[in-house]
């Protein structure tokens, strides 16, 4: 299929790269293309961004059928534009299209409608370090019906933000609080799923959360409240007397590019990530016993962030000393080079914008 393209008359004016935070600014185009039983996927066309119409019955809006990705383009010290492991979240994006019974899509054609949008609005990316173009992949169910099945249309979309640190602390450690009466998701559920509800699922104790000074939530198991899963928006790692523990994918933890990624380079590096379950019981024992030497987490948006405190069921558990870990650091500091273009790419994984 080629792709349309219609440029707006008129263009905004990027933010200084100093002025970015996440997500509250846009670029002037947007890719579109929908969906129907007769032409399947169809009409790709890049256009100015500006407002999806719909009716108020658009089954988006009342039985929540709607996937998304997020991965980032970066800007290297020469100028190129590259993007990171962008195959992994459209194979990503598919995995939760058949679990919300949307059409897949060609995930070939979906890069290259990702590549062509930001060909048009390359001048978006950044280029502080620190700093890039955050990409959201979307798909929304648009049937105008009130009832509950999958909808037969559909509407995919790519939007792109300038972005800076996706937590004000930066890359400092974090403070994270567990929550042991609240469930995020059950395994057999959505909780693999990047879909809207499964956020959404998480807002009321995030609020309790940020209301009680910590910037995210540690969710536990949904049956037996005593197994550690991930939190709100990355997913989590464990240094415990020398092993690197991560808990294993059980069918309620989103299978994360950025894990992945740090799993990879620990591999490579001799020093393999175990992954299994893990109880908050036994983070709390490793901690009182001293072998609880680092925690972080791991993402798109943060990329990798430490953890410095952890409250639970009363009791404050300081990390180390509360400082960044060397593992933490190692991991971050091999990704960002990675995307900023410091170091030499051996693995494929970052796709450049030729």
């Amino acid at each position: 299929m080629e792709i349309a393209i219609q440029k707006a008359d008129v263009l905004k004016q990027p933010p200084k790269d100093a002025d970015l935070s996440f997500g509250t600014i846009f670029t002037d185009h947007m890719f579109n293309m929908d969906y129907n039983p007769e032409k399947g996927w169809h009409n790709p066309r890049i256009e100015p961004y500006q407002p999806i119409v719909m009716d108020p019955s658009t089954m988006v809006l009342h039985y929540g059928q709607s996937i998304f990705e997020g991965l980032k383009a970066f800007k290297t010290a020469d100028g190129r534009v590259q993007v990171f492991r962008p195959q992994e979240n459209f194979k990503r994006f598919n995995r939760s299209a058949d679990k919300l019974c949307i059409p897949l899509l060609d995930e070939a054609f979906a890069l290259k409608a990702m590549q062509e949008l930001l060909r048009v609005d390359q001048r978006w990316v950044p280029s502080t370090h620190g700093t890039s173009l955050y990409i959201r992949p979307t798909i929304i169910a648009m049937d105008p019906f009130l009832g509950v099945r999958a909808s037969y249309t559909y509407r995919f979309f790519i939007i792109m933000s300038p972005v800076g640190a996706y937590y004000k602390e930066g890359f400092n450690p974090v403070k994270i609080w567990v929550t042991d009466k609240h469930v995020r998701a059950v395994r057999g559920g959505m909780g693999e799923v990047k879909t809207a509800g499964n956020y959404a699922a998480s807002l009321y104790a995030g609020e309790e959360a940020h209301d009680a000074g910590y910037t995210q939530v540690l969710w536990l198991d949904g049956v037996e409240l005593k197994y550690i899963e991930e939190v709100g928006s990355m997913n989590i790692f464990f240094v415990i007397d020398d092993e690197i523990i991560t808990p294993a994918l059980s069918g309620s933890i989103l299978s994360g590019i950025t894990r992945d990624t740090v799993k990879l380079l620990a591999e490579k590096w001799g020093h393999p990530v175990t992954e299994r379950r893990i109880s908050i019981d036994e983070l709390m024992a490793a901690h009182e016993s001293g072998k609880l030497q680092e925690m972080f987490g791991s993402g798109t948006a943060a990329v990798i962030s430490p953890v410095g405190e952890v409250y639970y069921k009363g009791k404050t558990l300081k990390v180390g000393d509360g400082s960044v870990g060397k593992w933490s650091q190692k991991f971050f500091n091999a990704i960002t080079d990675l995307q900023y273009g410091v170091d030499q790419d051996t693995d494929g994984w970052m796709v450049p914008l030729d």
